[in-house]
């Protein structure tokens, strides 16, 4: 039986472009989609950047005016990876053209964007998705698994922490991440420990934020130096619904860090320990080992996490970060035809709420409610 075809349309083809495209390639031969998946059309920022694009990425066309795809009755889905302060207009269009929306986090700048957007797709239909992958590994699926089966028994206090240092050297480049509109370690990155966060423990209902730039100014390219006005490091202590408390940080200046996406999480029973700098890897104590056994022990990914298996059938083997961009994949063609959505839209605009709320109380000095 022949399967209806999705045709994708891509905007942006940088690094979460190329991790999207590798999503897009590898779901198809991994899992068992509901569509035959068709890199239609590519946008970069000049016909020859878009025409070279399409050719190295496997597109069948390409383009530099994103509008284009709009108006293409071919294309089913437009996939933002753009500048984060585009998000919003590009995917707002998207959904007036009728159009399904992938879009990278952070989803909008402000929460009333992320609101609009939100609102906007669910009262035409569409079916969205926002690029949350860490929440796809096995590992993190299974943390939480042990959580809510009350094997680390009630739940006291949470660590989260997601530091690179892709930004540390201070003449680094201005760039669109430090755009006000969009920008900053806690938004960028921090979103990630945020999700992570709320995904194993449950909502948070209060925050104390600490956001702080350290490198004041950069080369703007042309000769000068522009001020930098966003966060280099955002921190927050955290309340969760379930009387747990808590930290995260956000951090893109943390030298000789890489992915240093980390959590731990306490309970009466026992306790997690995850790295993303070794993610196939989730570390458990149990405080019903007998004296003198006790300690942390490995607990390796492998065919029992799904869906490890559908990757490889050994464990240890370990999988790779856009392998967790084809599971977020699958679970967005899924929804497409009709399942959950895994991270839509509205699931973004909870991140960006945190953020903003964060900002809002690093800014007052003071708890603030969610």
């Amino acid at each position: 039986m022949t399967k209806p075809r999705l045709r994708i349309g891509l905007i942006g083809t940088g690094f979460m472009g190329k991790a999207h495209v590798f999503g897009f390639a590898s779901a198809p031969r991994v899992f068992e989609l509901p569509y035959e998946i068709d890199l239609h059309t590519v946008v970069d920022i000049t016909p020859d950047l878009a025409a070279r694009a399409a050719q190295t990425l496997g597109f069948a066309h390409s383009t530099a005016n994103w509008r284009d795809l709009l108006a293409n009755p071919d294309i089913d889905v437009i996939d933002i990876t753009a500048p984060n302060a585009l998000h919003k207009e590009m995917a707002l269009a998207a959904i007036a053209a009728g159009k399904h929306v992938y879009c990278e986090k952070p989803l909008a700048p402000l929460a009333a964007d992320a609101l609009e957007m939100a609102n906007a797709a669910e009262a035409r239909g569409i079916k969205t998705q926002v690029g949350f992958n860490y929440l796809c590994n096995p590992m993190l699926g299974l943390a939480r698994d042990m959580i809510a089966a009350g094997e680390l028994g009630e739940i006291r206090g949470y660590r989260g922490l997601h530091a690179e240092d892709y930004m540390a050297n201070a003449d680094g480049p201005y760039t669109f991440r430090h755009d006000p509109a969009g920008g900053g370690a806690l938004a960028d990155i921090g979103s990630h420990a945020l999700a992570t966060a709320e995904f194993l423990c449950g909502p948070i209902t209060r925050v104390m934020g600490d956001c702080v730039t350290m490198i004041h100014d950069r080369p703007d390219g042309r000769g000068g130096r522009k001020a930098v006005t966003v966060d280099d490091v955002g921190r927050a202590f955290l309340r969760f619904a379930n009387g747990a408390t808590g930290s995260i940080e956000g951090n893109w200046i943390a030298t000789g860090r890489k992915m240093q996406h980390d959590f731990e999480v306490y309970g009466t029973k026992g306790a997690l320990a995850f790295s993303q700098e070794h993610f196939n890897v989730l570390n458990y104590f149990n405080t019903a080992d007998a004296k003198g056994r006790q300690g942390f022990r490995r607990i390796e990914a492998g065919p029992d996490h799904a869906p490890y298996g559908l990757f490889c059938v050994a464990a240890g083997h370990q999988l790779g970060f856009n392998d967790l961009k084809a599971i977020e994949v699958a679970g967005y063609v899924n929804a497409i035809a009709g399942g959950p959505e895994p991270f839509n839209f509205r699931k973004g605009l909870r991140i960006q709420s945190l953020v903003e709320s964060i900002h809002h109380s690093s800014a007052e000095q003071k708890w603030l409610e969610v």
